[in-house]
């Protein structure tokens, strides 16, 4: 369940952080930029304070010894900024014309309006229609290099008396965008002059991408942060869950002491572990009357069937020794006898805590062999063993009572010639004692249900038994912490694997968790 809630948990918080990291990058971006623009806003206020004394009407004149200081002030200001900022600033007059620039080269873009009048616009190359002014650091000896489009809307826009707008923001991947700011220059009421800067975006665009780097280690940070939380919280909520599961299976398998500790998890999970205790304190106590009502039932029924056998074998010392119906009566009751017997066992066998010990396999069961051998020359089916020493935990009666069941099914139904062959096998972790028959077998339905109580297969009701040992010899291993388990033998017969723990069980009590 985890590796289904964690990518869900995770894919919830990137989208957080997401949602959250797109908007602060940007607000970041434009923060910078920003302070960019607002310094260059101070700058040509500053140029444009300057620009305001000094005569943009050319160099006529008019023109004074003061003027040309002046001018020779602005220009020396320009450049000096040009050197030490890379920024392209310029005084440019009403008409587009280049007062005072740093680089002397650098010229607004011709105005589309004005392109093919002469003595206005400025091509590559061309004279100013204005005479420049004197100490102009503009000189036309040197080609012109146009500021771009955006310097000329920006000029456009200061000469209505107007700042320029905010250029549009810069991105980190745009390496060739520059900001461009245009400041009027006011006399009296009247533009009469704009100053136009161009600044670089190297810079801005470095700063920017730098503070995205620490957005996105920090946002790296917080998920790594929120996947521990999610991993923790997904144990919070999961360990009950995982112990609920646990338990079940436990209980599946028939220990049915096993308990969920109702601690830890959400108060809902703690509720439903409460719930399922009680549960299967209700279920082991019915299954706890059912088995005493069965032990109690057998027993009780014994005495008054052993007086109905005895009063029967009275009976039939005053009858002819030939009677067929005294035979049947007797073999009925002989047959209720076992019956009883074997659900008594069973009951004491699903009851009984096993006692184990560290027990040689191999030895116990060459010596059930031993004891099953006359029998079987009697049916003349041969009776192999190999039994190597091998130890394993097991209780030695309810393990032999459990072999004695297979062996006498095995040499049960093996006709004579044929015979039952018994192997100890040492496994990892576990001991395996194989029986194999060769007698007529189980179809695959059949093979289903062996081990049912009171299942006897339609083709051999004729041989006695009460359908109840394999049941009982399954009850005995599984006390053990062991299993019985049918599969086919080719080409015809059966193979019943009995598997014992080599290591001491944790839980060795049948149907408890003991």
């Amino acid at each position: 369940m985890r590796t289904r809630l964690l990518p869900l948990l995770i894919v919830l918080l990137a989208g957080v952080l997401l949602a959250l990291g797109f908007p602060l990058a940007i607000s970041m971006a434009a923060g910078e930029q920003q302070k960019v623009i607002v310094d260059r806003i101070d700058d040509s206020a500053r140029f444009a304070s300057l620009a305001q004394f000094v005569n943009t009407d050319g160099g006529g004149a008019g023109a004074t010894v003061e003027d040309a200081e002046r001018s020779a002030t602005l220009d020396t200001e320009l450049g000096r900024y040009y050197r030490l900022y890379g920024i392209h600033v310029g005084v440019f007059d009403r008409l587009g014309e280049p007062f005072a620039t740093a680089p002397h080269s650098w010229h607004l873009p011709p105005a589309e309006a004005d392109a093919s009048l002469p003595g206005t616009a400025l091509s590559q190359g061309g004279a100013s229609a204005l005479p420049e002014p004197t100490g102009s650091v503009h000189s036309r000896a040197r080609p012109f290099q146009d500021a771009g489009e955006e310097a000329r809307s920006a000029y456009d826009e200061a000469l209505n008396g107007r700042r320029s707008p905010d250029p549009e923001q810069v991105w980190p991947w745009q390496t060739s965008r520059r900001l461009v700011v245009a400041s009027p220059v006011i006399r009296d009421g009247d533009v009469i002059a704009v100053v136009v800067t161009d600044s670089p975006t190297g810079a801005l665009r470095s700063r920017t991408l730098q503070k995205w780097l620490l957005v996105a280690v920090g946002e790296g940070a917080a998920m790594l942060l929120a996947l521990g939380a999610a991993l923790r919280l997904t144990g919070w909520v999961l360990r009950p869950v995982r112990v609920l599961d646990a338990t079940t299976h436990d209980i599946a398998t028939g220990r049915l002491k096993s308990r969920v500790a109702p601690t830890g998890g959400p108060p809902e999970l703690r509720r439903l572990a409460t719930s399922f205790n009680e549960m299967a304190d209700n279920v082991e106590s019915v299954l706890e009357q059912q088995r005493a009502f069965v032990a109690d039932a057998s027993h009780q029924l014994r005495n008054p069937l052993s007086a109905l056998l005895l009063r029967i074998e009275l009976l039939a010392l005053e009858l002819p020794e030939d009677n067929e119906e005294v035979a049947s009566v007797r073999t009925e009751g002989q047959r209720l006898a076992r019956v009883l017997d074997d659900l008594l066992g069973l009951a004491l066998a699903e009851h009984t805590e096993a006692d184990l010990t560290l027990t040689d396999i191999g030895a116990l069961a060459q010596e059930r062999l031993s004891s099953w051998r006359p029998l079987a020359e009697e049916k003349g089916v041969r009776l192999t063993g190999t039994c190597p020493a091998v130890t394993g935990w097991a209780d030695p009666i309810a393990l032999s009572s459990a072999l004695d069941a297979v062996l006498d099914n095995a040499v049960k139904f093996t006709p004579a010639d044929a015979a039952v062959d018994l192997t100890v096998e040492a496994r990892p972790g576990e001991v395996v004692i194989t029986v194999t028959d060769e007698g007529p077998g189980l179809t695959e339905e059949e093979l289903g249900r062996i081990g049912d109580r009171f299942w006897r297969s339609n083709r051999h009701q004729n041989i006695h038994g009460s359908g109840l040992g394999l049941s009982i010899t399954r009850a005995l291993l599984e006390a053990g912490g062991g299993a019985l388990e049918y599969r086919h033998h080719h080409p015809h017969g059966l193979s019943a694997d009995l598997v014992i723990p080599r290591n001491r069980p944790a839980n060795t009590a049948p149907l408890t968790g003991e």
